[in-house]
């Protein structure tokens, strides 16, 4: 209902309450007129504007609402602009600033995620051999499937290293675990496999994303492993020589 429309139907309702005032007070044509008190009058005005065909295109409880929020931002953001140097287009520097911050976090942090309760085995039920591992890493890659891929390469060094008897084969490990049982035999490359069980840990319960990048550094380090030589652990003797 437009601002005119409801201008006129309010003076309607008066000219109609106006009417029935004069009708009620009118006597005679012989009688001098009647003056009715104002208290009356507005009460007689009231009733009127009170009928519901005056309300018939009044705006429903939502939008009545809705008006007043947008008022009140309308306020808040008018304080705010006024209190800010430079006025509207200061408060638009801050805001986009802000923004810009808070986009650059979520880039940087990643998408909020919970850590696992228990890292869960690195294996399925079915063995599988180091080559049909990266074979099924390459696939996944080929395909753009990052996280797919970073998974099976993670697999493909921990079963070499089995195969190579290098580590025990030992179901339910993690992939925290043969890292660090890893990492004592290879020390050059403890840091590696920190990092790629991490990778392994973080798009297989973690939520997060993997690119080509980490894949690329996985499969590298499966490529160096296969050409790494363990360290040999000495312990010294009683007499003080080592054997």
């Amino acid at each position: 209902m437009s601002m005119t429309g409801g201008v006129l139907t309010a003076a309607s309702a008066m000219s109609g309450a106006a009417r029935l005032i004069t009708f009620a007070s009118r006597g005679s044509g012989d009688e001098p007129p009647v003056t009715v008190p104002r208290d009356p009058a507005r009460e007689a005005a009231r009733r009127e504007l009170a009928k519901r065909m005056y309300h018939e295109n009044d705006p429903s409880l939502f939008q009545r609402a809705l008006n007043a929020f947008w008022e009140w931002l309308g306020k808040l953001l008018a304080k705010a602009a006024s209190a800010t140097p430079g006025g509207s287009l200061g408060l638009l520097v801050v805001v986009l600033c802000v923004i810009a911050v808070l986009a650059a976090l979520w880039w940087r942090l990643g998408t909020p995620h919970r850590s696992p309760a228990a890292a869960a085995p690195l294996f399925d039920e079915r063995p599988r051999t180091a080559a049909e591992h990266r074979a099924a890493a390459e696939a996944h890659a080929a395909q753009g499937h990052w996280n797919q891929a970073v998974q099976e390469r993670m697999r493909a060094i921990v079963r070499a290293l089995e195969e190579r008897a290098l580590l025990d084969v030992r179901p339910g490990r993690t992939a925290d675990e043969a890292a660090a049982e890893a990492g004592r035999t290879l020390p050059a490359h403890a840091d590696g496999l920190h990092n790629a069980a991490r990778h392994f840990d973080d798009v297989t319960y973690g939520g997060r994303t993997a690119d080509q990048q980490t894949y690329q550094r996985v499969a590298q380090l499966d490529s160096d492993l296969e050409r790494a030589r363990p360290t040999l652990v000495t312990s010294a003797a009683p007499d003080g020589k080592t054997g």
